[in-house]
């Protein structure tokens, strides 16, 4: 590249030397990658290379050639390309796609390797190291729009072919882009004429939930029947533990392996793969037992808490003793209470899936601004790490509403459509998913107040999984918001029954306090309010329910401290705004609360 010239100036150094910019350039960029390269690399790393190597030399001597492209620089698992034409480009990227499906040829699905590419019209500068620009960015943003097989284009790409000549093409719509604020206009291309392809990927099993281990419990006296006690006292714990849908709970038969071994904590985690231990001793004296237990996580061997707790051996032997509802609800905080807390301290790189979730999850309803943000940071790293899981974008879409209902965000159509987004890519991954169609639900009924669109999306969810507890609980919102007290209370208690030791049971009371709201029953929304803010009082909807209640039966005084208590969190906070972000804003009922809170003090 040519310099400035340094005779000029014979004191300057090579630091002040200044390098001439290139002209710039607007050229076809593609970028092609292979999916999911790292878990083909971990099947048979020599293979996967010989393979690769095989496409990369037969693409610089065979495809790219005739089709006016080269190879700008290799990506590790993949090339960035560039080409004369648009002609030139979709060609090639069709004649890749050819050879990389040949290959894949008698392999088994697991072993095949798929290329999805992504392509623009860009305009860059150039170096003889490098090419540089907002467009190269963005292309490689368009290969993460395609699937298996896909192939990607920009708008501006896509106007310089003619449909049906040089490609079939199908418009995606607008479609949000990692760092890129706005929507950009996508669309897939194939071969003229050729039927659609479909490839599947094996499925991803990664478990996403915190795996919890209970070791049955040591006797530390010899009575006749104090052996079987520990086992009686696991397996109940064990039964409790396995209807919460936030964790995976090893089976009794597993753990039960390891009663009465010195078997040492890293042992335990490579032999059941436990997120978390519970251990414990107990003494029986006559008919008094009392019971030390410890939780520890395994990957630090750090006891996380511990108790002692009383029984009696007729309670247990009868399955009515205290300990087990103590040691599952306390387990269940404590493990939330980790998760979260790593979650948020740590890089994202160095987090385990399952902690990233439920931090994430849990972060999202009672974090502050910097850390509900960061929320968005876990569930999209998330998302790259295990693109085939609909969990994390369903969660993802629950972000955008939160963002707009906690005063984060104007909201409007962009917010929408990204929570849109992400809950049809879910079901495109797995039609079936409950929590996906639950959240789906959610963004009809909060975002776009489109309460018959919500209450079909909450039917199928229930259909797909009649015990999810999640699309009974916002069922119960949905029927409150239409003033159907009996039926909001009705569905509320049936959520709060199937998840009665739920780690996020706050949220669950929140939510259930406002279905109770609309049947009028205030001491009931005072007592679910009461005891979700006590686990969370950072979630400022409970707030709101709690002083609408405490103001409708006449307790002014106290409507007014919880109304200072939900201004502390959101100061800016109005009458005003809530009817503006309530789906029930526009209806009687919605006026009703509006003139409580105004009597809890709430600014106009």
């Amino acid at each position: 590249m040519p310099v400035l010239d340094s005779s000029s100036s014979p004191s300057s150094s090579p630091a002040d030397t200044l390098i001439s910019l290139s002209p710039r350039n607007t050229k076809v960029l593609l970028v092609m990658d292979v999916v999911e390269s790292v878990r083909l690399m971990e099947l048979d790393q020599d293979g996967f290379v010989q393979r690769w190597q095989r496409l990369v030399q037969q693409a610089e001597q065979r495809i790219l050639p005739p089709h006016g492209g080269r190879i700008v620089k290799s990506l590790g698992d993949g090339l960035m390309l560039e080409f004369a034409s648009a002609q030139g480009a979709v060609n090639a990227a069709f004649a890749l796609q050819q050879f990389g499906q040949q290959a894949n040829a008698g392999l088994p699905a697991g072993q095949q390797l798929h290329l999805r590419m992504g392509g623009h019209l860009a305009s860059f500068v150039a170096d003889q190291h490098d090419i540089y620009g907002t467009d190269v960015n963005l292309t490689a943003r368009f290969c993460t729009l395609a699937g298996p097989g896909d192939i990607v284009v920009s708008a501006e790409l896509r106007d310089q072919l003619v449909p049906g000549l040089d490609a079939d093409i199908e418009d995606m719509g607008e479609c949000y882009l990692k760092h890129v604020e706005k929507p950009i206009h996508a669309y897939r291309v194939a071969p003229p004429g050729a039927p659609p392809t479909w490839v599947t990927l094996p499925a991803d099993d990664t478990e996403l939930r915190p795996t919890v281990a209970v070791i049955p419990f040591t006797a530390r006296t010899s009575g006749p029947d104090d052996a079987v006690l520990g086992e009686i006292m696991a397996e109940e714990i064990i039964a409790a533990l396995s209807r919460t849908p936030d964790l995976n709970v090893i089976s009794r038969l597993s753990t039960s392996a390891l009663r009465g071994r010195d078997a040492s904590l890293p042992a335990v985690q490579n032999r059941l793969h436990a997120s978390y231990v519970l251990s414990g001793a107990y003494r029986v004296s006559g008919q008094q037992l009392v019971l030390v237990t410890e939780l520890v996580e395994a990957r630090s061997g750090r006891a996380v808490w511990g108790d002692s707790l009383k029984s009696t051996v007729q309670e247990v032997l009868q399955g009515e003793d205290r300990i087990t509802a103590d040691i599952v609800a306390q387990l269940g905080a404590q493990i939330v209470r980790c998760e979260m807390q790593r979650a948020a301290s740590r890089p994202l790189p160095n987090l385990e899936s399952s902690t990233l979730l439920m931090g994430a999850i849990s972060l999202m309803h009672r974090s502050t601004r910097s850390e509900f943000d960061r929320v968005r940071d876990m569930l999209e790293y998330l998302i790259d790490r295990h693109r085939r899981l609909p969990t994390p974008r369903a969660w993802l879409a629950k972000w955008h509403v939160l963002r707009v209902t906690r005063g984060l965000s104007a909201g409007g159509k962009d917010e929408t459509k990204r929570a849109l987004e992400q809950t049809q890519r879910a079901l495109d991954v797995d039609p079936s998913c409950s929590l996906a169609l639950a959240i789906e639900g959610f963004v009809h009924c909060h975002m776009l107040k489109d309460l018959d669109g919500a209450a079909q999306r909450y039917a199928l969810a229930l259909a797909a999984n009649p015990n999810d507890s999640l699309a009974w609980l916002f069922s119960g919102v949905l029927h409150s918001f239409k003033d159907e007290g009996s039926k909001a209370l009705a569905a509320s208690d049936k959520a709060l029954s199937l998840s009665p030791l739920d780690p996020m049971l706050y949220f669950y009371q929140s939510l259930a306090a406002s279905a109770a709201l609309s049947a009028g029953d205030y001491k009931r929304v005072i007592e679910l309010a009461t005891a979700s803010l006590r686990s969370n009082k950072s979630h400022t909807s409970t707030y709101r329910a709690l002083a609408v209640a405490q103001a409708l039966c006449g307790d002014i005084e106290e409507a007014r401290k919880t109304t200072q208590a939900l201004l502390l969190l959101e100061p800016e906070f109005t009458v005003t705004q809530f009817l503006q972000r309530s789906p029930v804003g526009n209806q009687p009922v919605g006026r009703t609360y509006a003139d409580a809170l105004l009597l809890a003090g709430l600014p106009e």
